[in-house]
């Protein structure tokens, strides 16, 4: 198998809780441009330790196995050199533990293609925009909103992130700033398991949608005509908004069939 070199470096790392981070790496040679909501592949060989708080590989690996997962991009789409990516360590994985021992100037594995059919330039112009999320799933939010949410003042844009505990709200203070920043934009935070602090919602995404938050605290109805969905994270969610999409009359996206829902699957 051919050996692939490390191509990219680490530029920061910022701990969001004790499995989650934000990873900043810098690529020797920039990228083609890229759409926002695309991803693209990470990699570390098997001889890279893994983090003090993992569990042991659960199987060998050849120390020169390269092992490789795609990441969704939350980098504005102008940058082709600095990539920014969210992600969760699997404390039993091969790669996100490897990932999580990483410290700047550490060197890694970037991908040259940067793929992805969750697109959020593909919808209508002046269409609402509703961004589902649980987990890592917020990352290809966070590229579309600051790729275009100033190109279009005309379409309510809003995301709803589903978490367990508060600390798991990836980007929250982002998207509270952007929220006072601009009039169409709309950020609804819920948890499922919050302590005695949290004052916001305490509810699954799928209860707030199938409540009518959309229609009676936004004025927005599922219509699609009018709407489009993202929807990104757990699989049982995806699953059950999905289905409620499709109740009223929604299809999924294709990049050969056009949809008004999209899913982010890689």
């Amino acid at each position: 198998m051919h050996h692939l070199e490390y191509n990219a470096t680490v530029r920061g790392t910022v701990l969001v809780s004790a499995d989650s981070m934000v990873l900043s790496i810098e690529a020797d040679q920039p990228r083609r441009g890229f759409d926002s909501g695309q991803y693209v592949l990470l990699g570390l060989y098997g001889s890279e330790p893994r983090s003090l708080n993992s569990l042991p590989d659960s199987r060998p690996l050849g120390t020169r196995t390269l092992i490789q997962r795609p990441y969704a991009i939350a980098s504005h789409s102008a940058e082709t050199s600095r990539f920014e990516f969210f992600i969760t360590q699997v404390r039993s994985g091969e790669l996100t533990p490897r990932l999580f021992a990483l410290e700047p100037g550490a060197r890694l594995h970037l991908g040259e293609e940067i793929r992805g059919s969750f697109l959020l330039n593909e919808t209508p112009d002046g269409s609402d925009i509703i961004m589902i999320a649980t987990g890592t799933g917020i990352a290809p939010y966070i590229s579309f909103l600051r790729t275009h949410i100033a190109d279009r003042p005309e379409s309510k844009m809003v995301v709803i992130q589903g978490a367990s505990h508060e600390e798991d709200l990836g980007y929250s203070s982002e998207l509270r700033f952007l929220e006072k920043r601009y009039p169409n934009f709309f950020y609804v935070p819920t948890l499922t398991d919050p302590d005695e602090q949290w004052q916001g919602r305490r509810v699954r995404v799928e209860d707030l949608l199938q409540g009518e938050l959309l229609q009676n605290e936004f004025n927005i109805t599922p219509d699609p005509e009018w709407t489009h969905f993202f929807i990104s994270g757990n699989p049982v969610m995806v699953r059950t908004v999905s289905g409620w999409l499709e109740a009223f009359g929604y299809s999924r996206h294709h990049p050969d069939r056009q949809g008004e829902y999209y899913i982010e699957e890689y």
